[in-house]
């Protein structure tokens, strides 16, 4: 463990990062408490948002590990007026949607009863408070780069047929690109999700200090429990369902593989589980398919399948449902796109297929010998453990974050 002066930072999100259900929510929460395991003290401002919001009373109980935690209510919806505005603005419409004078306010008024020596940004979207940082505050800022944001919608652009809507993407995307290389400009610290992540960030002129920090995991919060086949085998796809690359993976696979896998293997389901199902889905017809919405637990969700498939044609970083599978033990049957930032070996412990006949192959794997089910499983685990355990990953970081400050300050 690093010797620490007990560093405080202040971590900063555009979301309330609970219930710890989706990829973001996990970042944030594993490595605020691994940083505190590790020596620092950690408090948190978030934004409790129109879309994501967090209706508890209290602050929940997983959240004990803070200092403080503040929450702020932000309008963020997508509204037509405001986005039809935006067409004749520079501005990135997708970072303008967090920016909140309540926010500010609240910022401001933390910022000048607390003393903090780290103020981590969780994502880009943070990154217009920075002046409210640097007129209140001497602590020196760390971006933690969730993604290469404009990189997730280049990718939807590209899977979206010619049009009026393809062209506003494009837009949109060539306006948040320009955002992000500035807002790199301005951070003391980058903290990119993956290796391959921070090579792009470096590409796009980012010559500052950087380290890698990716999710990590506790193993002790995923038990694993076996599945019984008793002559079926199941499937479980687990993500939110208003995050436009799970809607544009999971209906890619629904129209392109499902059916003739299903078909080929009629024993073998499919169980969906994510928040805010779409109605399109809800109805679709049987197929081996059962839509179960919203679950209390992932991690139980997870553990009901021996198998499970992650989609993805868009997105960036990490994904944070990979990990979890692979640490409950399950095989995990995702793109090369999804296995980015993973570092993972194709056919040993997870299984890679980007169109049907891959899958095919994939799943006749599995049916062909059973017991791939858990040397695969052993293996991604093991894995997990070695690499992305989430206490090792916050000692370094604030190892970072000591020598960062001890190099300000001297």
């Amino acid at each position: 463990m690093p010797n620490t002066d007990a560093l405080s930072i202040l971590q900063i999100c555009k979301k309330y990062p609970y219930p710890l259900k989706d990829g973001e929510s996990i970042a944030i929460h594993n490595l605020s408490r691994s940083l505190v395991t590790a020596g620092a003290r950690v408090s948190m401002l978030a934004m409790n948002t129109t879309r994501h919001p967090y209706t508890g009373s209290d602050t929940p109980e997983a959240f004990v590990h803070y200092d403080l935690v503040e929450t702020v209510s932000v309008d963020n919806r997508i509204k037509p007026w405001a986005a039809f505005r935006n067409l004749f603005s520079a501005d990135s419409y997708h970072i303008s949607r967090f920016v909140s004078r309540a926010f500010a306010k609240k910022l401001t008024e933390l910022l000048q009863r607390e003393s903090y020596d780290i103020i981590q940004l969780e994502t880009v979207y943070l990154v217009p408070y920075i002046p409210v940082i640097r007129k209140y505050s001497k602590a020196l800022i760390c971006l933690r780069a969730h993604n290469l944001e404009h990189e997730i919608w280049e990718r939807i652009v590209r899977n979206t047929p010619s049009g009026p809507k393809r062209w506003y993407l494009q837009h949109l995307t060539t306006k948040l690109h320009r955002y992000e290389v500035n807002a790199l400009q301005q951070v003391d610290l980058l903290a990119a999700i993956t290796r391959r992540d921070l090579e792009a960030f470096q590409r796009m002129g980012f010559e500052g200090q950087a380290v890698v920090c990716p999710i990590g995991l506790d193993l002790a919060d995923y038990q694993r429990s076996e599945s019984r086949l008793n002559g079926q085998i199941s499937m479980g796809f687990i993500g939110s369902l208003d995050w436009m690359p799970n809607i544009e993976g999971l209906q890619w696979f629904l129209q392109n593989i499902w059916p003739e896998a299903y078909q080929q293997w009629p024993l073998v389901r499919l169980h969906i589980a994510g928040r805010n199902t779409p109605d399109w889905l809800k109805s679709r017809p049987d197929l081996g398919i059962t839509v179960h919405g919203e679950v209390p637990d992932a991690a139980d969700f997870i553990n009901q399948h021996p198998l499970m498939v992650v989609p993805l044609l868009s997105g960036s970083g990490m994904r944070a449902k990979i990990l979890e599978g692979m640490a409950l033990g399950k095989v995990v049957i995702t793109t090369r796109l999804g296995l980015e930032g993973i570092d993972a070996e194709p056919g040993r412990d997870v299984l890679v297929a980007d169109n049907l006949g891959e899958f095919r192959q994939a799943l006749g794997l599995i049916l062909q010998d059973p017991q791939q089910i858990m040397r695969i499983g052993e293996r991604a685990r093991t894995l997990v453990a070695a690499r992305y355990d989430s206490t090792k990953i916050g000692e370094r970081l604030l190892t970072t974050y000591q020598q960062t400050w001890v190099d300000a300050v001297s």
